[in-house]
């Protein structure tokens, strides 16, 4: 099944194989992307990658959460993606722009508040928000769509909506970081509440045939003894279903904020019992919707591929093997290999540019 096709919505993707998104800090400091970034989707389509995630792009600059991030806050961001998804599309591959916005864990600027659902410190930072009013939430929607209407514009295939790790929407779901008591906050149909009209208010902008997609927090990640209650089972299941009822085609189960410490890109993934971490998550949302599910973190080995799309996912997702070897998916296909050679160690996770430590002769 890894490399048969599968429909989103009505767009088909020619594998299995999703290149998850992932900040490559290569745009421009105002957020614009760079030749550098479409070299590295290009070079993944080339290699047969069936659907490619971009990395994060905010949607306002409040939102911006990293340096040489990229950003699609304005209409002169459409020509340089413009260009991108074209390089993209010879090859037949499907490429998405994630969209967010940084909520509490925007960058720190003068004059500039760090907004959140409610006012609730960042314990791995020491940033507290502001909680935000009924007019931010709107203006937030707003550019949401916006940012949404760019990429179509742009040629993207679909836009997949950033709601985890501990970002903006993110902290909007999770009953630690929303303590909110009006419509926004409360149930657990409140806090999707914004997500779910940012989804209605795309398709009436852009129309009904282009696919939206999220990426779920499906756990918080803390665990029984922090004494935090976060976003967890059953709740996650709860909100996959309102999300494929709003019109979402598709769901990436990950988890995981900062707080809880190494949950959503766990290290030394060295044995299959150590693989696809969040499959106790994506098994139960995959038993609940009819929506496509795609898996992230901590795949491995094809053998696990395989078996997480036999009740557990629908599509397999990946961020750091990707980086390692761009031609996994070529490689995986002929038989030339049957694990990444990834051994999660982190290490490429570089401000000055994402990049695997194998290519300079660190493989630990």
């Amino acid at each position: 099944m890894l490399f048969e096709p599968i429909s989103i919505a009505d767009l088909n993707v020619k594998n299995r194989f999703v290149r998850s998104a992932t900040n490559e800090w290569l745009a421009e400091e105002d957020g614009t992307p760079t030749t550098a970034i479409g070299d590295m989707y290009e070079e993944l389509a080339r290699n047969d990658v069936g659907l490619i995630i971009t990395g994060y792009s905010y949607v306002n600059v409040q939102g911006k959460s990293n340096e040489k991030q990229q950003g699609i806050y304005d209409d002169r961001f459409i020509g340089p993606y413009s260009e991108i998804t074209s390089r993209v599309h010879k090859y037949d591959s499907k490429i998405f722009i994630q969209i967010v916005h940084g909520g509490r864990q925007s960058v720190v600027r003068e004059g500039i508040p760090l907004l959140a659902p409610s006012a609730v410190e960042d314990a791995s930072s020491g940033k507290k928000p502001v909680e935000m009013t009924e007019e931010d939430i709107l203006n937030t929607i707003e550019d949401f769509v916006e940012a949404a209407r760019r990429a179509k514009d742009a040629g993207f295939d679909g836009v997949q909506i950033h709601c985890a790790h501990g970002f903006l929407l993110s902290s909007f779901i999770s009953p630690y970081t929303n303590q909110r008591t009006d419509k926004w906050g409360g149930s657990v149909e409140n806090r999707t509440r914004i997500i779910t009209e940012i989804t209605r208010l795309i398709r009436e902008r852009v129309g009904e045939d282009f696919p939206i997609m999220v990426k779920l927090n499906a756990t918080d990640g803390f665990d029984v003894f922090s004494g935090k209650f976060g976003l967890d089972a059953p709740e996650c299941v709860e909100i996959a279903s309102l999300l494929e009822n709003a019109g979402i085609c598709a769901i990436e189960v990950s988890g995981g904020i900062f707080e809880a410490g190494d949950v959503m890109s766990q290290p030394n993934i060295d044995s299959e019992e150590k693989e696809a971490y969040f499959k106790r998550y994506s098994k139960m949302i995959s038993d609940t919707v009819s929506i496509p599910v795609i898996l992230v973190g901590g795949i491995r080995s094809k053998k696990v591929m395989e078996s997480m799309l036999n009740g557990y996912a629908d599509m397999v997702s990946f961020s750091r093997p990707f980086i390692s070897e761009p031609d996994l998916v070529v490689k995986l296909k002929k038989g030339i290999s049957d694990r990444v050679r990834c051994v999660s160690c982190n290490k490429c996770f570089d401000h000055n540019g994402i990049r695997c430590n194998y290519d300079f002769g660190d493989s630990a």
